[in-house]
């Protein structure tokens, strides 16, 4: 018995997948180019402070120290969000105890450097278990209120800091001349960003990404949002303790004068400015800060123009940070959320090896489904 069978019309040949875009690889003339500029980088870093003076040499390792200063801040500001008032207290702490570990315990610098970091991420362990449910301003407010405690109470005590006298902190050995230290806070500087860029490819970093932008959606993700927002201080206390360690061993002395809430304040603005999440931006823009003076100071020119400015203050550069920090953070706010770091991903991607795009600036938000928690 036959039965009827509808016919359909054939398909049609199925058309060929659409090839894949190759991937942008420079030429031989582009890698060249990026060799070159590699190299410009390189020189300006390593070589060109061999053929200064020896207190350039120390103001430029200043601004190496600032820039791990600013990685520090970096991790509590710029991954989870929560803003520091009183970060001097962790710096000047720091750098209290590497002097005093050095002038009265005797014990190495090296040694000095690592109390110096455990002293910054245990102080940063207390002050964040005792707040650990608050966030936001009264989280600020807390860590100014622990900044101006350091400043009047304990960078008082004598038999820590040598009170108005200030403690001695003298260079480590084979280090003595400020060439070679300045290549040694080099070194420290790599150590912090390799940390840091260790630290922020695992989950735990990538989970601190999403606490910064929503704590409740990041929470969703099975993230203990406190134990994160405790582990960042903990981090960004560590790293405060080994700059201000570094810090008195390239002034060689410590005094209780230097760690007030103005210093604080050029602290937050040197890392809005520099670009929060990103890691050189930063160090670009606390190395400006930490320059800012010597640079009015060696180009006059600069100094005369901007006090010809009707109703400009002096611009001496003891304030200059504190005239010209506010300026930039305002720009930055309204112009370039971003920051350095946003201005030049351009050309840290076109270093890389990518196609050179003015327009890539990154993502303005982290997605949040990009965490793995």
């Amino acid at each position: 018995m036959a039965v009827d069978v509808e016919e359909r019309p054939a398909a049609p040949p199925s058309a060929e997948a659409p090839a894949r875009p190759q991937p942008f690889r420079p030429s031989i003339l582009g890698w060249i180019l990026r060799l070159v500029v590699w190299a410009g980088v390189a020189w300006v870093v390593l070589v060109f402070p061999l053929g200064r003076e020896a207190f350039e040499v120390q103001q430029y390792a200043q601004a190496v120290i600032y820039g791990i200063i600013g990685l520090s801040l970096n991790v509590l500001l710029g991954y989870v969000g929560q803003i520091s008032l009183g970060h001097q207290a962790f710096v000047g702490i720091g750098a209290f105890t590497a002097a005093y570990a050095v002038s009265e315990q005797g014990q190495s610098v090296w040694v000095a450097v690592a109390v110096a970091a455990a002293v910054g991420g245990l102080q940063a362990l207390i002050l964040g278990g005792a707040s650990l449910r608050i966030t936001g301003l009264y989280f600020a407010l807390v860590t100014l209120a622990y900044g101006l405690v350091a400043e009047r109470n304990i960078f008082q005590i004598e038999e820590l800091t040598g009170g108005g006298q200030g403690q001695p902190a003298p260079k480590p050995n084979g280090f003595e001349s400020d060439w070679r230290y300045y290549y040694l806070c080099l070194a420290f500087l790599a150590v912090i960003m390799w940390i840091d860029w260790r630290m922020m490819r695992t989950k735990s970093g990538r989970a601190m990404l999403a606490l910064r932008e929503n704590p409740r959606v990041a929470s969703t993700f099975g993230v203990n949002v406190k134990l994160l927002q405790l582990f960042a201080f903990v981090v960004s206390g560590a790293f405060a303790g080994v700059g201000g360690a570094l810090l008195a061993f390239n002034d060689t002395f410590v005094s209780p004068e230097t760690w007030d809430f103005n210093l604080a304040l050029i602290f937050v603005i040197m890392t809005v400015v520099g670009g929060l999440r990103s890691r050189v931006g930063v160090v670009i823009g606390s190395a400006f800060f930490a320059l800012i003076g010597y640079l009015l100071d060696k180009f006059t020119f600069i100094q005369d123009g901007l006090n010809a400015i009707p109703g400009a203050p002096d611009l001496t550069p003891e304030i200059a940070p504190l005239v010209i920090g506010p300026i930039l953070l305002l720009l930055t706010l309204v112009f370039f959320p971003g920051g350095i770091g946003q201005q030049i991903r351009p050309i840290q991607r076109w270093l890389g090896g990518k196609r050179f795009d003015l327009k890539d600036r990154g993502l303005k938000e982290v997605q949040i489904s990009d965490v793995r928690a």
